[in-house]
């Protein structure tokens, strides 16, 4: 088969026709494309060196706004000092897998053997990327969710792979139809990535709706790997984990973080758990990969999963934000709603602010940086909306109340059509 080399100019490096097909191969440095995060921060660079006296509102950062408890930072203080924790720790200590295993029994009621059924993972970023390298082939297929975190689906293309996207749709709750898959497609289908409670649409999974993700599985056998990041921020009811129905274990896996519900955002520290052989074709791919996280910070994590404590307080911070938020979006237009998980808020886009128009959610998003320095996400993979995160920087309550204050003048003053 025949490939279309670009051309080497005169710049280029010797090697530049020797980049892989997957990165964009001769080609590759030169894509003037600007990506949406780039557009984002260039957009507020100039917000604020146009209107220095203006604070940024940043409802944009997807990360937490605190560090680590300080009994948790104490446990990695302590433990960088001892010397047996210098070492390779591979796939993982027995010490954070024992805790791991107590906390899924604890939150969850789901019962695993930590040396079997849990690995560790460096963030679970890592996780999604390594799956695919366990199951895809040329030619097979990955589900992935749409809009949503695409690392999964990269790595896929990566291995030569296809992704085909299941929108999330307001009409559908923001879960996938499982129904409307093309029979072509389910044939070469190995891996169905899901991520509830949602990001960032906010929506949290029902055990009816799982239920029918195991039966899904079993009858086009399929491996379901279900990103947990955000389940310990859940605002209806308590958190359900996939693995806590009837066969969800002998169908899958579920990625769990230490970043969104424990303030352990650059920590780097998760795992994967569920069926015994999955877990270890992730284990045997990891193991070629990487030499696992630092001892000392597996230690500092465990001494945060034995805290029911943390994950209730992490909740309850941002459950009161976005609902504040959530007040007021609303007083000023918006179709906001509390959602059920996550601490993103994903509401329609404005179409117009006065007399200027918006034809996407991304030219909503730079009129609101660069004309009001409110900073949010855009999405346009499903319709046009905005995600507001509720970590923006705020010391005490009074601040947040101080920031919601702002946030609704500087709206109300643009005239936002819906």
């Amino acid at each position: 088969m025949s490939t279309t080399v670009a051309p080497v100019e005169a710049s280029d490096p010797w090697f530049q026709d020797l980049f892989a097909t997957r990165i964009g191969g001769a080609r590759y440095g030169k894509d003037t494309a600007i990506y949406k995060f780039e557009k984002i921060k260039r957009a507020k660079r100039q917000a604020v060196a146009d209107h220095p006296e203006r604070r940024m509102l940043d409802f944009g950062i997807g990360e937490n706004d605190e560090m680590a408890p300080e009994h948790v930072r104490a446990v990695m203080r302590r433990e960088v000092d001892r010397p047996e924790n210098r070492g390779y720790a591979d796939n993982g200590i027995a010490l954070f897998k024992q805790a791991v295993a107590s906390f899924m029994e604890r939150e969850f009621g789901v019962a695993l053997d930590p040396d079997k059924e849990i690995n560790h993972c460096i963030g679970s970023k890592t996780a999604y990327a390594m799956l695919p390298a366990a199951f895809i082939d040329p030619g097979d297929v990955t589900l992935m969710t749409v809009p949503g975190y695409p690392v999964a689906g990269t790595a896929t293309k990566w291995f030569g792979g296809d992704v085909h996207r299941l929108p999330l749709l307001p009409e559908n709750g923001f879960m996938p139809d499982l129904d409307g898959i093309p029979g072509d497609v389910l044939e070469r289908t190995k891996l169905l990535v899901l991520c509830y409670p949602n990001s960032p649409t906010g929506a949290v999974a029902t055990r009816r709706f799982y239920d029918r993700v195991v039966e899904f599985a079993h009858r086009h056998r399929v491996v379901v790997v279900q990103d947990a990041a955000h389940i310990m921020l859940s605002y209806e009811g308590s958190p359900l984990s996939f693995l806590s129905v009837d066969g969800a274990k002998e169908v899958g896996v579920e990625v769990h973080s230490m970043s969104k519900g424990f303030h352990m955002i650059g920590w780097r520290l998760g795992w994967v758990c569920g069926h015994e052989k999955l877990v270890r074709a992730f284990a045997d791919v990891k193991d070629n990969c990487d030499s696992g996280q630092f001892i000392a910070i597996q230690k500092a994590g465990a001494a945060a999963l034995a805290d029911p404590a943390i994950p209730r307080q992490v909740r309850e911070k941002y459950r009161r934000r976005l609902e504040k938020l959530v007040g007021v979006l609303r007083a000023v237009g918006f179709a906001a709603t509390m959602p059920g998980g996550t601490y993103f808020l994903y509401t329609r886009a404005p179409v117009a602010a006065g007399d200027r128009s918006f034809a996407t959610a991304e030219d909503a998003s730079q009129y609101l940086i660069r004309d009001l320095s409110i900073s949010t996400v855009p999405w346009d993979d499903c319709g046009a909306f905005l995600r507001f995160s509720a970590t923006y920087e705020a010391e005490d309550e009074a601040a947040e109340d101080d920031i919601m204050a702002e946030a609704h003048a500087r709206l109300m003053r643009a005239r936002l059509k819906f």
